[in-house]
C-alpha cells in the first residue's frame, strides 16, 4: 500500500470510529434524560399526553383542601319554599365545624360536629351560650355539610366531571368545572376516591343516601383552592341550592367553642324545667287534699 493510499484508510478509519462516538454519546444522553425526567426523546408528546383532566385537577385541589382545615364562606341557602338566608362565617372539615357570624337578633353559632352552641342575648343561670347535642341516640349523624372539601369529594371519581373553561368569578381567575350526578352515580368509587380517608368517604355516602340528584358548578383558582361552588340538590322534600364563596384557605382562624364556664347545657335546663314542673303538681296536689279535707270541694269545686 502506498504512503498517500495508507493515509487515506487512517483517516476514513478515524472518521468513522469519531461517528461511532458520537452516536454512542448520544445514545446515553438519550438514555440518561430518559431516567432523568420521563420524557424520552419526545418530551412534547409525552407531555401532551399527561394534560391535566377535571379530575385530576378536582384530585389535586381535594388533597391541598382537605390539608387546609378551615376557610371563611359567604353563603346563600334557598330552600323548596323559596326562603333564602344569608350566611357568613367560618367552616372547617374533618371534623366537620362551622361558626355563623353574628347577625341582628340571632346573634353567632358555633357546631362542632353534632353539638350546636348558640348565644343568647338574655343569659340564662348567669351564661350567655345554649349547647345543644342533637346526637340523641348515640350514633353520629351524617349530613351535607357545605364545606369546600365535601364538595370536590363530591365529584372525585365522576365521569360525568367536565371542564366549562376559565373565567373570572367575582374578578379571580378560575377554572369552572360541572358535575350533574343523579341515583348511583352519586356514590360512585373508583381509584381517585382512595385519597379520602375511609371515615370520611363512608359518612359522605351515607349523607347523599337522601339525595337523588345534585348539581355542582365549581370553580377553582390559580392556588388550587376552590373559589365559588354552586349547587343543587334534590331530595323527596324538594330542591335545595347553595352558592358559596370561599377565601381564606390555611391562614382562618379554627372554629372553637365558647369558654365552658360561659355555656348552660339545654338538656340540663329541660331536666330543671321539668323538676320544677313536678314539685309544682306535687303542691297543686297537696293544696287540693287540704281543700277537700277540709269540705271545700277541692281546686275543682265541689
Amino acid at each position: 500500500m502506498g504512503e498517500n493510499q495508507m493515509h487515506k484508510h487512517v483517516l476514513i478509519r478515524a472518521g468513522v470510529a469519531a461517528a461511532g462516538a458520537a452516536l454512542l454519546a448520544g445514545g446515553l444522553t438519550a438514555c440518561g434524560g430518559e431516567k432523568a425526567d420521563g420524557a424520552g426523546a419526545e418530551p412534547g408528546a409525552k407531555a401532551a399526553a399527561k394534560a391535566e383532566t377535571p379530575a385530576d385537577a378536582v384530585k389535586a385541589s381535594y388533597v391541598k383542601t382537605a390539608a387546609a382545615k378551615f376557610a371563611r364562606y359567604d353563603m346563600t341557602i334557598t330552600g323548596s319554599d323559596g326562603k333564602a338566608d344569608q350566611l357568613t362565617g367560618t367552616k372547617g372539615w374533618y371534623p366537620a365545624a362551622t361558626g355563623i357570624d353574628a347577625k341582628g337578633a340571632d346573634g353567632n353559632q358555633v357546631m362542632l360536629g353534632d353539638v350546636v352552641y348558640t348565644h343568647m342575648d338574655k343569659p340564662l343561670q348567669g351564661k350567655s351560650w345554649m349547647k345543644m347535642n342533637l346526637n340523641k341516640d348515640g350514633k353520629p349523624r351524617h349530613r351535607l355539610g357545605d364545606d369546600p372539601a365535601e364538595y370536590l369529594a363530591l365529584l372525585l371519581g365522576q365521569q360525568k366531571l367536565t371542564l366549562v373553561g376559565a373565567e373570572q368569578p367575582d374578578g379571580v381567575e378560575a377554572k369552572h368545572y360541572k358535575g350533574s350526578l343523579t341515583g348511583a352515580e352519586l356514590l360512585a368509587v373508583d381509584e381517585s376516591t382512595k385519597v379520602m380517608e375511609e371515615a370520611n368517604r363512608r359518612s359522605l355516602q351515607e349523607a347523599l343516601k337522601d339525595y337523588s340528584a345534585i348539581d355542582v358548578d365549581l370553580w377553582i383558582g390559580k392556588d388550587g383552592y376552590p373559589v365559588r361552588v354552586d349547587s343543587s340538590r334534590v331530595t323527596k322534600d324538594g330542591t335545595t341550592k347553595v352558592s358559596a364563596k370561599f377565601s381564606g384557605y390555611g391562614t382562618t382562624e379554627p372554629v372553637s367553642a365558647p369558654p365552658a364556664d360561659q355555656v348552660v347545657d339545654f338538656d340540663e335546663v329541660l331536666k330543671g324545667v321539668d323538676k320544677t314542673l313536678k314539685e309544682s303538681d306535687e303542691k297543686l296536689k297537696e293544696a287540693d287534699q287540704t281543700l277537700k279535707d277540709a269540705g271545700l270541694g277541692g281546686l275543682g269545686g265541689s
